[in-house]
């Protein structure tokens, strides 16, 4: 199970010479169509970062590619997982090929939540820690926490 987040084609550009989606672009396609997805619905992302100056920014990350991708494939990103503390955020995401069914690719991130004007860690609004809490109790039946690397490091 898992929550999906938005779907997204395989493009020209993103092809290299082994005619499959060079690697910097799965990485490129989470951050974009996942991770900005998340950072949105939790009141994060651009819009939190030009009007309160306070963001997300990714401290470590694991990405496994577990079968190319091609011209014009499309997938499909989920999030798999989702986790906080007072300044962390853990999410888990799939890339699934949306035809074929098969997993392309995974990713697990560690972020922290960030005063962009002190360019320093923060700990979240009650607001945004209600909507992470929300969308766990909303979603948790659908994560599978099997296999995560960063758990350890929220400080709950």
């Amino acid at each position: 199970m898992s929550v999906y987040l938005s779907s997204q084609k395989v493009i020209k550009d993103w092809i290299d010479y082994n005619d499959h989606m060079n690697v910097s672009y799965y990485l490129l396609m989470f951050d974009k169509y996942g991770a900005d997805t998340l950072n949105n619905i939790f009141k994060m992302g651009e819009e939190s970062a030009k009007t309160t100056k306070k963001s997300t920014m990714i401290v470590e990350s694991h990405i496994t590619y577990n079968q190319e991708l091609q011209l014009n494939d499309e997938v499909d990103i989920n999030c798999v997982y989702f986790d906080h503390d007072k300044k962390r955020l853990q999410y888990k995401m799939e890339m699934i090929h949306k035809e074929k069914k098969f997993l392309a690719s995974t990713i697990e991130i560690l972020a922290l939540y960030v005063d962009l004007n002190e360019r320093k860690v923060a700990e979240f609004e009650e607001e945004k820690i209600k909507i992470m809490d929300d969308f766990i109790n909303k979603n948790n039946s659908k994560f599978n926490s099997e296999s995560l690397k960063f758990s350890s490091k929220l400080k709950k």
